[in-house]
């Protein structure tokens, strides 16, 4: 049975005393109240999550673990945080190329408004809708490229293929590659060596995961809601990449995407320092579906 929500809402203060209560230990008051202010109790709460304490049942309490101090929350949120924008940084480099690939391949193959034609994709494509939300997505574009477009040519909105997938979103752009002809597919998916309908699922995976760390939202211990396909391939199988439910799954995919623009290995290396104080704990390693020996997965190394 529900019942109504009635906790009342606390003042910074009280929600700081209220963590001391559950045994959080608090070294700096107005340092931790600074932090509570600006990132919220509610947000801060899934990191101080796996400091609670179990009782005999195994179930998780209110009190924290003895010894528990709110730097170890704000350690584990800043992990979080400089994680989510490694992520970013390499799916920023990976779209820039694809959007690279595929402006090229369609412009050389169908010319630069051969993306209009319905033929030119595949017969159960739904083209006129996804036609028609490129070109709202170009009316609400401000670039200065667009207004020159607009003031010069006739047509408007309808652009040049190599302009249009500047203004074209991760989605738009993994939706365009899922309604093209296998052949275009493969030819595009050639270059990442990867099987074209692998760059499909990782396309859609990776709109999630972006969309993910756009909302700021947790990724070392997310389970992840859209999952990457299976792969029968060794290095992608347990008990080399454990499980496909969890972001090193993800970090993985980067890895081998970034190999292709050879611009990876710094990336590679960054994530690499951020993981170590982090594998340390094996309960927060597992939690990111981490193996023990991660850097000397086939893949990542």
């Amino acid at each position: 049975m529900t019942k109504t929500y009635q906790k009342p809402a606390l003042t910074f203060n009280d929600q700081l005393e209220h963590l001391k209560k559950r045994g959080l230990i608090i070294n700096d008051h107005s340092h931790a109240l600074l932090q509570l202010s600006t990132i919220s109790y509610y947000r801060l709460s899934a990191y101080w999550y796996p400091f609670r304490l179990k009782d005999g049942n195994g179930d998780v309490t209110s009190k924290f673990v003895e010894g528990t101090s709110f730097d170890d929350v704000i350690g584990l949120y800043e992990f979080d945080r400089h994680l989510r924008l490694l992520v970013i940084d390499a799916i920023e480099r990976v779209e820039v190329y694809l959007r690279t690939l595929i402006t090229y391949h369609l412009g050389h193959s169908y010319g630069a408004f051969g993306h209009t034609d319905p033929n030119n994709f595949y017969p159960q494509f739904k083209h006129t809708e996804w036609l028609s939300k490129l070109e709202d997505e170009v009316k609400r574009s401000n670039d200065a490229f667009i207004s020159h477009y607009k003031n010069k040519y006739s047509g408007f909105p309808t652009l040049p293929i190599w302009m249009l997938t500047e203004v074209m979103s991760l989605g738009s752009l993994s939706i365009c590659y899922q309604g093209l002809k296998h052949n275009d597919k493969k030819a595009i998916s050639g270059k990442l060596n990867l099987h074209y309908k692998r760059l499909a699922d990782w396309l859609h995976k990776l709109t999630y995961i972006r969309n993910v760390c756009a909302h700021h939202s947790r990724l070392w211990n997310r389970e992840l809601a859209i999952r990457p396909e299976k792969s029968s391939l060794p290095e992608w199988s347990p008990p080399i990449t454990p499980r496909n439910d969890r972001v090193f799954y993800i970090l993985l995919m980067l890895r081998y995407l970034l190999r292709t623009t050879n611009n990876g290995d710094n990336w590679c290396r960054q994530c690499n320092e951020l993981i170590e104080p982090i594998a340390a704990h094996d309960k927060w390693r597992l939690a990111m579906g981490v193996p023990e020996n991660w850097k000397e997965h086939p893949i990542w190394k």
